[in-house]
């Protein structure tokens, strides 16, 4: 397997991961602590660079100083790793689990807790090199250019306290969720219509009237994430292949599901077909990458618990609906629209905007029928697509999903 496939897959864990950034920041505290001390030892360089008001802190007075900044540090981040943790609990609870990801990816919350720790660790390595004088061996030292950093950092920290505070009941507030979940959808549309478009065209290969010669599958179990689409493309054309691919990111597959199917002039060698399954990335869960429907999922969730008897909250659904909305915009204005390109040697099910409509908007349309307001807004939604539609096949589509406004009743005698 070509080592270079897991690439994606583990930017995306690095991305989504709360140990990264703090590890990186924690040890550039520590290379920062070891130069810092290296510099206080030079006396003269010291002499020049420091002024006398900012290197008299005698050892003891050093030595309370870091003590209580690594103390209070320390306390400050356990409090805010609980503040994260109910924070994704609540969203968890409220919102659907699968929303979770999207918090662990958060940059402001790594950020905070990697700004946090490294400022601990860096304030503990400088206290373990306050020396005293002690006998005769040993001298007294006095990182008076170290403690300048350790306190600018303990300030940098009291500004990261301050935005986390404001930072994590944003991160929780409905409509943001729902606003990033739709920034992300509008953004993802665009950038699949603009690579197709972009794409040099080639010659259309129709499948072959018969059965595969070859079906391929996967020694485990797990979801699709990603799939390295230039490297199948090349696979293909080297080996003289049609391929029909039949596990697309975000679908579940066990080691007895055929994700590939294989069309070929004369039996493949092993070394074409490992690499073939290499192109397969698996993981646990299903997630945003190569899969518009994912977040699309994830809106249409959001929207049947706010809809649910329990909840009864049509204003969060009819947010998400907005955005729903946005996304099916997006695919049929842009650019002109996502439409599926014509196939080369590689056939796989292509993302258009019939199946994004029916994936969002219609998929939604079964919880909205209950409510009158987002029956109403569902149905504006709706005719503001159809204006922009015009005639067609997608044009009945939309006009098919309206929800006839139920009977009003009759007036009491």
């Amino acid at each position: 397997m070509n080592p270079l496939s897991w690439l994606p897959k583990l930017a995306q864990d690095i991305r989504a991961s709360y140990w990264f950034i703090p590890s990186v920041l924690t040890v550039l505290a520590i290379v920062a602590a070891q130069f810092s001390i290296w510099f206080d030892h030079d006396t003269e360089l010291m002499d020049t660079l420091l002024p006398d008001s900012a290197s008299d802190t005698q050892a003891e007075g050093a030595r309370t100083t870091l003590a209580v900044i690594s103390q209070s540090v320390i306390g400050v981040t356990g409090v805010m790793f609980s503040m994260t943790l109910v924070a994704v609990s609540f969203a968890s609870g409220n919102f659907g689990p699968r929303l979770i990801g999207n918090f662990m990816r958060d940059r402001g919350n790594q950020w905070s807790l990697g700004i946090l720790i490294s400022t601990f660790v860096y304030a503990l390595i400088i206290l373990r090199a306050v020396q005293s004088p002690v006998g005769e061996d040993v001298d007294l030292f006095v990182p008076q250019l170290s403690l300048i950093v350790a306190l600018g950092l303990t300030f940098v920290s009291v500004g990261t306290v301050i935005y986390f505070v404001h930072h994590v009941p944003e991160t929780i507030n409905v409509a943001n969720i729902t606003a990033a979940l739709g920034k992300a959808l509008c953004a993802d549309v665009r950038a699949l219509i603009d690579s197709r478009r972009d794409r040099a065209e080639t010659a259309p290969v129709a499948l072959p009237d018969r059965a595969p010669d070859r079906e391929v599958r996967l020694d485990r179990a797990g979801y699709v994430q990603t799939l390295d689409h230039d490297r199948i493309d090349r696979l293909a054309e080297e080996e003289g292949w049609i391929v029909e691919i039949t596990a697309d990111p975000g679908q579940f597959v066990s080691p007895h599901t055929p994700v590939a199917r294989l069309w070929t002039a004369s039996a493949p060698g092993d070394d074409p077909l490992e690499e073939l399954r290499g192109s397969f990335i698996l993981g646990d869960i299903q997630t945003e990458a190569q899969n518009l429907e994912f977040i699309v999922a994830q809106l249409v969730e959001m929207l049947a618990r706010a809809l649910s008897p329990g909840v009864n909250d049509p204003f969060t659904a009819m947010s998400c609906l907005d955005w729903l909305y946005a996304g099916t915009e997006a695919a049929i204005c842009h650019r002109g629209g996502l439409s599926v390109p014509p196939a080369g040697r590689v056939h796989h099910r292509q993302l258009d905007a019939a199946i994004l409509l029916d994936a969002g908007l219609g998929a939604s349309r079964a919880y909205v029928a209950g409510d009158r307001l987002a029956t109403d807004h569902f149905n504006m939604l709706l005719d503001r697509l159809l204006d922009r539609t015009g005639q067609g096949d997608l044009a009945d589509r939309i006009a098919g999903l309206r929800i006839a406004a139920p009977p009003k009743a009759d007036a009491p005698v």
